[in-house]
């Protein structure tokens, strides 16, 4: 089974870089996340068939508001967690990111399980580059989506309290 997940990644990863999934993937993507989510009460996600996904139950940065966003994350060990705020090549940072540098008290949900978090950025440039080689270990050129976004990519690595 990792073999034949290790080619449809390889066959995939490139396609989610192209101009054209960028374009309509930031669209499209949350209401089918969402409407999977609903039917299956929280346990299936569409991304989750690809790479381990979650859900980010965060708190608004402006308006104090419960948001939840779709992310892929890499698993680094002793149940810590790493997303990156890649939000598809586009300049600017996710509004996720913000809401977790205001209020870095969140929670997750995988696969139906909820529990909570801390996020803290990824402020070490050995750190991040050592984080990034996990991520890509995962997800064949996802860093990518950096160098074209013209920005450094938040990272987040999220543990429990």
């Amino acid at each position: 089974m990792a073999r034949v997940l290790h080619v449809v990644r390889s066959v995939v990863a490139p396609v989610t870089r192209t101009r054209a999934f960028r374009a309509v993937a930031p669209a499209a993507l949350p209401p089918v996340e969402r409407a999977l989510a609903w039917a299956t009460r929280g346990r299936f996600q569409l991304s989750a068939v690809l790479v381990p996904s979650l859900v980010l139950h965060s708190t608004g940065a402006r308006t104090g508001e419960p948001r939840d966003t779709y992310l892929m994350y890499t698993p680094v060990g002793n149940g810590r967690l790493v997303v990156a705020g890649t939000s598809f090549a586009r300049g600017r940072h996710p509004a996720w990111t913000y809401n977790l540098l205001a209020h870095p008290d969140a929670a997750v949900s995988i696969r139906g399980w909820r529990f909570d978090v801390r996020a803290t950025l990824v402020r070490d440039d050995a750190e991040r580059e050592a984080l990034w080689a996990r991520v890509e270990a995962q997800w064949p050129g996802y860093r990518a989506y950096e160098r074209e976004s013209g920005r450094v990519v938040r990272l987040f690595v999220l543990e429990r309290p």
